[in-house]
């Protein structure tokens, strides 16, 4: 009795028809399947590793109770619909084996080949990745994943098929497991299916995530969709009915139209983004147009335009500017015949399944016999080509994590050179980014940059469809401050690896100085020469001890994590250690939760001529009078152009910050409005919707009806700044608003008070 019979005799599941067809294929017969097509010798590969993968797991059950086999059937057949190849489909089979049995990557081998083996080895080391971890242990986790993905990156898409089925059945582990694998998912797995474009994956694993991180909310919107559920899909179906008759008569054959219903998270999503209630909510389901060619697409979107009123501002051009993951289409928002919003996307076939699978797709339309694209070979991998890089440019684990976790959520405009060539960049994006994408020595070289023809300061934000020339001189290098506002890691490591090459002996002084004044001067050169210290600068990825101070003086590690480590490796009874000196009692001494980086164990106080913010690029200055310490400026500072070099030093915002509630900093806003009645009161409710404490108000009525109100708020950072001046300009009565402590460039005209706290020079 074969393993299929046993399994349908004992199991009480239906077996996929795929499995079925691949079992009962005649020998020398191959199987055509919608997504691909395969070979005799495949189907014999599958059905082996089945039987293999069942006769391994027959014992085994899974924590629901029911056996063992029904998970890599599940996860074999998601691999099947992807149109994966047959050495995928069968790892999926086997992908627990080599864990959960005694066989050995030999054993496979010898029966299933080394493409097999070592897909199931990359899936195995990946399994055993605990992304809860300490932050450390998680880093090395994340350099393992990548390295894997870059050798293979089919190994990334059976594991995706192995969390997509253990989502599926996530009810059956205890409540902490559920938040654990459901945290790690929605964090990292979903977005990696959204890199490598498998969206049906991407959605529902973020569905399933939010069912059990935040299950109240979950089922609220739930519910709320299920309430008026026909009502929508009577809607949609009266405007695709109106939709087809009107692309027919245009002439565009061959169309279908289909409703396509928003997912759960990207509902919640919206609703938090815009701070809307889900009533205010109308774009709940989309309506896509699937279309024979390109040309087709463009003649349905003017079907749509012509008989529909489009929303301004709603419609992107993706088969024109695809996405990095080969992404494309025309996305347009038109108001329906109910007068509600309603989302169209338009696309070919091919452009639908390319959506939908994503990379397996991809391997799809490639020629006849290729299974995995070769590296390099496409621009969607450069953010993985990156990931690898920064793996010997990063030493500090949370920030390579912070790099991992942003390139993977990060959005893209797309920039071209003059020449043409199209650039997909992170938002945020500046110039130098880009000369650091063009090239290294480029970006080294960077002396100016132009924008659409127009010369741009270095840290102008990119957008869509700019032209960039880089102008590059022979003598120019870059400046640290570069590193405060680009937006790439890349960049960011390549500007660091810059200054430490050509800073190295002024790096390993301050760094020395900085450990000095940590530690005292007592037995500190007997320390650093001592075998301790060698393991310290070993944990931080140096060779030596000088590579180590270098690092502490240019900022890629904090004063407080050496010593951190140092007192780890330091044994209570140990005689060689010298006594830390502890620093003046009436010094405010910054800790590790200070909310400036890069001033650790140095007296500091922000700047009364600039005011920084949190979210400014800020930078130190070493004052000489009245030992106040390191003052912190903006970049931009007027003051800071006078100081020499030698005194300033690279500081930056601590993202982690204090632990509880965010420390805030006085701000003084000037309001010109119009004198009526209740003016105050509607903008210190506004101000008050917005969390935002009023420290003062002060009203002065002018002769010309209007009013001058002087306000004097607590904020957080800049962007918070950025957010209350944008809401109050907003209000009707408000005729300009300015901040006359703080100056921001976003908010147009503003003006500077004289300095008051003058800097201690």
């Amino acid at each position: 009795m074969s393993p299929l019979t046993v399994v349908k005799n004992t199991i009480a599941v239906e077996l996929p028809d795929w499995l079925q067809a691949c079992w009962d294929s005649p020998a020398g017969e191959e199987i055509v399947s919608p997504s691909r097509t395969y070979a005799s010798k495949d189907v014999d590969l599958i059905r082996r590793a089945f039987a293999f993968g069942y006769n391994l797991h027959v014992d085994q059950t899974r924590k629901s109770g029911e056996p063992y086999i029904i998970h890599p059937i599940q996860v074999a057949g998601l691999l099947w619909d992807l149109g994966s190849d047959a050495a995928m489909v069968a790892a999926g089979f086997l992908h627990d084996v080599v864990e959960d049995t005694e066989v050995t990557p030999e054993e496979l081998e010898a029966e299933f080949g080394a493409e097999v083996r070592e897909l199931v080895e990359g899936v195995t080391k990946l399994s055993k990745f605990n992304f809860s971890s300490k932050t450390e242990q998680q880093a090395e986790n994340f350099r393992r994943m990548f390295l894997a993905m870059a050798q293979d990156i089919r190994v990334i898409v059976v594991k995706l098929a192995d969390r997509l089925h253990n989502m599926r059945t996530l009810e059956h582990l205890s409540v902490d497991k559920q938040r654990r694998i459901a945290d790690e998912t929605r964090a990292i797995f979903a977005p990696l299916a959204n890199r490598l474009g498998i969206w049906h994956f991407k959605w529902e694993l973020e569905d399933l995530a939010f069912k059990y991180l935040e299950s109240e909310a979950y089922q609220h919107i739930r519910d709320l969709i299920s309430t008026k559920r026909a009502q929508r899909e009577a809607q949609i179906e009266t405007f695709i009915d109106i939709l087809l008759r009107q692309i027919v008569t245009e002439g565009v054959d061959n169309a279908e139209i289909r409703g396509r219903p928003k997912h759960l998270y990207s509902i919640y999503q919206k609703m938090r983004r815009q701070k809307k209630e889900f009533h205010e909510i109308y774009d709940l389901a989309a309506v896509r147009i699937i279309v024979t060619d390109k040309a087709d697409c463009y003649r349905a979107l003017a079907t749509v335009h012509s008989h529909f009123r489009p929303i301004p501002g709603r419609f992107k051009d993706y088969i024109g500017l695809p996405k990095p993951n080969r992404y494309q289409s025309l996305h347009t928002s038109v108001i329906g015949p109910q007068g509600r919003p309603v989302e169209v996307q338009i696309r070919t076939w091919e452009m639908h399944h390319v959506a939908e699978y994503g990379i397996a797709a991809h391997w799809k339309y490639k020629e006849v016999g290729a299974s995995a694209p070769a590296q390099g070979e496409d621009e969607k991998f450069i953010w993985l080509r990156q990931l690898l890089e920064w793996q010997g440019d990063v030493k500090d684990a949370r920030e390579y994590l912070d790099n991992v976790r942003e390139n993977l959520f990060e959005s893209e405009v797309y920039v071209f050179t003059p020449k043409g060539d199209l650039f997909a960049m992170p938002q945020g994006s500046c110039p130098v980014d880009f000369a650091y994408r063009i090239h290294t020595e480029v970006g080294n070289h960077c002396a100016g940059a132009l924008v659409n023809g127009k010369m741009v300061t270095l840290d102008t934000p990119l957008g869509n469809g700019d032209i960039v020339e880089i102008v590059t001189q022979k003598n120019a290098h870059p400046s640290l401050d570069w590193v405060n506002f680009v937006a790439t890691a890349s960049a960011r490591n390549r500007i660091r690896q810059w200054y430490k090459r050509s800073h190295r002996e002024q790096n390993i002084t301050r760094g020395r100085q900085l450990l000095e004044r940590q530690l005292g001067k007592a037995g500190l050169e007997a320390l650093l020469k001592s075998e301790r210290m060698l393991k310290v600068a070993e944990r931080f990825n140096y060779p030596c001890t000088e590579d180590l101070l270098a690092g502490i003086g240019h900022g890629e590690n904090s004063v407080t994590s050496v010593v951190n480590k140092l007192q780890e490796h330091t044994k209570p009874a140990s005689p060689a250690l010298p006594t830390f000196s502890e620093p003046p009692a009436a010094a405010k001494i910054a800790n590790s939760t200070s909310p400036i980086q890069g001033v650790e164990g140095l007296l500091h106080h922000l700047a009364g001529c600039c005011n920084p913010l949190p979210g400014d690029p800020i930078i130190g200055v070493v004052t000489t009078r009245n030992q106040r310490g390191i003052s912190i400026h903006r970049q931009d500072c007027a003051n800071v152009r006078r100081i020499p070099g030698d005194r300033l030093l690279p500081v930056s915002w601590n993202k982690n910050g204090q632990p509880g509630r965010a420390p805030t900093y006085p701000v003084d806003l000037q309001l010109e409005v119009i004198d009526r009645v209740g003016v105050l009161r509607d903008i210190l409710t506004r101000l008050s919707d917005s969390q935002i404490n009023v420290r003062n108000a002060q009203v002065t009525t002018l002769p010309n009806y209007t009013a001058t109100i002087d306000l004097r708020v607590d904020i957080t950072d800049k962007d918070q700044l950025d957010r209350t001046a944008g809401q109050l300009r907003q209000l009707t009565d408000v005729l300009a608003l300015k901040c006359v402590r703080h100056c921001p460039t976003s908010f147009g005209k503003w003006v500077k008070t004289r300095d008051r706290d003058a800097m201690q020079q």
